[in-house]
């Protein structure tokens, strides 16, 4: 049998990584027998309170961390973590005061900017100025409607460091679907941008800032970023609106007092996707996040100071906070904002990322497996146009990344780096199942599960499936850590928190994604589980499909759904072609083949259909649920969570669904 390893690291990294480091530590430390990742897995999960002490301890870590690290360990939820610690995020991300990188910023190919370390230090010190003269102080929420820019950073931890809560949105968001994340949280502080660049077009926001701030009862202040007219700044300000530069300008940006808050003080309040409803308001706290993203880019990404951290995200997407919180570890943050597919100095279109590398020497390129997945449609090539010479790891997440994936990476982009698929959440704004830089890579796999973090697989009577046995069922998370939420917003009782996550499994948390333990105690992952396909009472992951339909040249993307069909499900799948392609009955026939050939006879699609596009969120994971209310007449509840709502068209009423 063909082994489906693909990348090994070396013996001398192993030796370098700040993981095998820490695994000295903790042997030392606690008398511990750790040999490999496996072993100090089991460590970390069995001894959760040695474990988060000697992350903070080793990971450098700020704050008063107080002699108890667990209190009531055995609930969940109501583990309380560090109960008598005090930390301040905005210190830990702001500990050095000198002239190299913090930020560099691309806005497409038409803006270019850095900040030293002491450049944001001072600038944030006079936004925190700023916002106090404003009347914002702990526990008052400031909200952000910006791209991911430089002051999209400076405003969040200018509000953390007075222990504000912040919240962010990315200017391509409609208005009401920012007033049904806004509106539930009643921000004092709204900041905002005239507008930004997405494929070579200026996209002008001014209007829609004025429609929001005038249905926002709760602004004190609305403060304008100049970005497309940077000397104008949106124009002269009127009522309580207020440009950037005159926001801060009254302020010096000598001494930041970052406020000692108690470890579980909120931080961020982060938004679920609102496919289904109104969007949830997920509440994390100043130590929890810290705590749990030193330890994921630390130990699992092996980000050293100096390291040069990039992800492309927009302030929407968790994926924004967790970049951000590099800046704890020492590294540079390369912020990106516009579209991945405009042309690069070559003139080939999707290559003005691996520009940046090149440019900025990038060291860690975070990126969805969609992106993957278009740059190997495209044809794209990295490795022969361009050198990514400090390129040592690409972390992909978003959806699944498809074996195809792997192989392409490994081919085309570069053959001696780690590739971490990784997976988690908003929910807990972090992973549960990620990288390791001592661990090889096999095809499809995300590496392991995350360091102190109880991951196990359920069937539907709640047992667990061991490794190995090629068996799928539900990742749960059996033991408390330390970022899992503070709460909900708006939820005094917890009920809805609980009926979130551990309504399924009690005292459980149940993540909602379709998984495999394999033999190597990686994860493949099949998709959501409550887009699991379930034809004849057998259980298919919709990813399972995407994975052979998409090989297809023909085929851009693709879209899974069950349909309630005759007493059963059966499996309807949808298609986008390739411009110019049209799908026919030989074409049809090629997909059942490709399905049939590589998965079984149940996965095959009981009806093949062709669409103009594939709806998604406006992080990009496409929405399987919604298309499936559509086509069975039911409401979708919230569709300013899309990125393109009129997609949604291409599926209502089709005649070919009908009985």
């Amino acid at each position: 049998m063909q082994s489906s390893e693909l990348w090994r690291p070396s013996a001398e990294r192993v030796a370098a990584a700040r993981l095998t480091a820490f695994m000295a530590e903790v042997n030392r430390r606690w008398q511990a027998a750790c040999s490999d990742y496996a072993s100090l897995w089991r460590w970390s999960v069995a001894q959760p309170e040695a474990f988060w002490t000697t992350v903070w301890d080793h990971c450098g870590m700020l704050g008063e961390r107080g002699p108890i690290a667990l209190e009531d360990g055995e609930r969940m939820p109501g583990a309380r973590w560090f109960p008598q610690a005090t930390v301040n995020y905005a210190e830990n991300l702001l500990r050095q005061r000198d002239d190299r990188d913090a930020l560099v910023f691309w806005g497409e190919d038409k803006v270019k900017r850095r900040l030293s370390r002491r450049q944001l230090y001072s600038e944030v010190a006079r936004c925190a100025q700023a916002l106090r003269a404003a009347g914002v102080g702990q526990g008052d929420r400031v909200a952000g409607f910006l791209p991911n820019m430089p002051e999209a950073v400076i405003a969040m931890l200018a509000s953390a460091a007075l222990g504000a809560i912040w919240s962010s949105a990315s200017p391509d968001f409609g208005v009401q679907g920012v007033l049904d994340r806004f509106g539930q949280i009643e921000p004092k502080v709204l900041f905002c941008v005239d507008g930004y660049w997405y494929n070579g077009k200026a996209i002008d926001c001014r209007e829609k800032n004025a429609k929001i701030a005038e249905r926002l009862p709760s602004l004190m202040r609305s403060v304008v970023v100049g970005y497309l007219d940077e000397a104008d700044e949106a124009g002269a300000a009127a009522g309580n609106q207020q440009r950037w530069t005159d926001f801060l300008a009254p302020f010096a940006g000598d001494e930041l007092d970052c406020q000692p808050l108690p470890f579980a003080h909120p931080l961020f309040i982060m938004f679920s996707s609102g496919t289904t409803g109104v969007p949830k308001c997920i509440v994390h706290g100043h130590g929890g996040a810290l705590l749990q993203h030193l330890k994921e880019h630390q130990l699992h990404g092996d980000v050293v100071p100096g390291d040069r951290l990039f992800y492309f995200t927009t302030c929407g997407w968790m994926m924004w906070n967790w970049l951000v919180t590099g800046l704890a570890s020492q590294a540079t943050l390369l912020l990106y904002d516009g579209s991945p597919f405009i042309a690069g100095a070559s003139g080939r279109a999707g290559t003005i990322l691996f520009d940046y590398a090149d440019s900025e020497g990038m060291t860690h390129f975070g990126t969805s497996a969609k992106f993957i997945d278009a740059l190997a449609k495209s044809g794209l090539q990295p490795r022969r146009t361009h050198r990514l010479e400090a390129l040592r790891t690409i972390f992909s997440t978003g959806s699944p990344l498809a074996p195809e994936g792997f192989d392409y990476v490994y081919r085309e982009i570069k053959a001696d780096l780690q590739l971490a698929s990784i997976s988690g959440g908003t929910d807990i704004l972090s992973c549960f199942a990620l990288g390791s830089p001592l661990l090889p890579v096999n095809r499809g796999e995300l590496q392991c599960r995350g360091l102190g973090m109880a991951v196990a697989v359920f069937d539907d009577e709640g047992q667990p499936i061991a490794a190995g046995r090629g068996e799928r069922g539900e990742l749960v998370c059996t033991r408390p850590f330390p970022a899992m939420p503070i709460g909900f917003w708006n939820d005094p009782d917890g009920a809805k928190y609980h009926a979130a996550y551990f309504a399924r499994f009690p005292g459980v948390w149940c993540h909602g994604d379709f998984v495999e333990l394999t033999a190597s105690e990686g994860m493949i992952i099949y998709g959501r589980s409550d887009a699991v396909l379930n034809p004849g009472g057998v259980r298919i992951g919709t990813a399972e499909i995407y994975r052979q339909v998409e090989q297809l040249p023909e085929v851009v993307e693709s879209l899974v759904i069950g349909q309630d069909w005759q007493n059963d499900v059966r499996v309807v799948l949808f298609v986008k072609l390739r411009e110019g392609v049209t799908l026919d009955d030989a074409l049809r026939e090629r997909i059942r083949q490709q399905i049939r050939d590589n998965t079984t006879p149940r996965h095959v699609p009981a009806r093949i259909l062709q669409v103009l596009d594939i709806p998604r969120t406006k992080s990009g994971k496409i929405v399987e649920l919604a298309v499936r209310n559509v086509v069975h007449g039911r409401p979708v509840k919230n569709v300013e969570a899309l990125a393109n709502p009129e997609a949604l068209e291409g599926y209502r009423a089709r005649p070919e669904l009908q009985n």
